[in-house]
């Protein structure tokens, strides 16, 4: 068994590794549609798919966001720019292993069939659950509202690339009944259904390795890492700590 100190951008370029060798992404970039839906770590998912089938040319992470969380002492700027100043550049659609530029989940829900596959971030896990919720700010729940429509109504697969230091000890449709009642102020709590695809998960799909969380927090750039226990057999433990010194290094994501 080692150890490793876990950073949220050094997680998030984790999952993005995963999810860019996930069988189900990988046959959906061939034969499909892939929607990568703009937020922080699918900006690394995005930027793994479009370098696996080389068009990663003419995408930047910098303004690939919506709603996001940052310090009080951050503001955004006007609507559609994130506070970096950069103009929104749309979602990420693949089809058929061909990028399809400046287009966004509600131009494509529509066309989507089973066998497609939505990558959508989330801001709550509740790992003992395996469940996932979005925060909503808007009156009609926004993309999420939509996705639900074809992941449900038509059986697009739906994974969620989310980093371990969202998780919460409590069931999350508990959480939501309480923060979604009349009355409450401030965002709203979507519980959704799908994969949820963390750092452990693409530990395990890329070398077949367990992890589970042992510690948390740091400072310094560490604020919000984990501490990982990786165990497996020889062959894995080298695949898994090659893998480690690939990611530890990750900067602090920036917008």
């Amino acid at each position: 068994m080692r150890q490793y100190v876990v950073t949220p951008a050094a997680g998030k370029r984790l999952i993005a590794k995963g999810i860019s060798e996930h069988p189900e992404v990988l046959r959906a970039l061939k034969e499909g549609t892939v929607v990568v839906l703009a937020g922080t770590t699918n900006g690394y998912v995005a930027e793994e798919l479009l370098g696996k089938i080389g068009q990663a040319d003419g995408f930047s992470m910098k303004g690939f966001v919506r709603g996001i969380t940052v310090p009080p002492y951050v503001s955004t700027t006007e609507i559609g720019r994130s506070p970096g100043g950069h103009q929104f550049p749309g979602d990420v659609v693949i089809v058929k292993g061909n990028w399809i530029k400046g287009k966004t989940v509600f131009d494509v829900v529509d066309d989507l069939q089973e066998g497609d596959v939505i990558l959508k971030g989330a801001n709550s896990i509740d790992l003992t659950r395996k469940q996932a919720a979005i925060l909503i700010g808007h009156p009609k729940c926004g993309t999420i509202g939509v996705i639900m429509q074809a992941a449900i109504g038509r059986r697009v697969r739906l994974i969620l690339p989310v980093g371990l230091e969202k998780r919460v000890p409590s069931d999350l449709n508990e959480l939501a009944a309480r923060v979604n009642s009349p009355g409450s102020e401030g965002p709203r709590l979507f519980p959704v259904s799908g994969e949820v695809f963390t750092e452990i998960e693409a530990l395990s799909l890329l070398t077949g390795a367990k992890a589970e969380i042992v510690a948390a927090g740091g400072i310094c750039g560490a604020e919000g890492a984990v501490w990982l226990a990786v165990w497996g057999s020889d062959e894995e433990m080298e695949k898994a700590n090659a893998l480690m010194e690939s990611v530890v290094g990750e900067p602090q994501y920036s917008l």
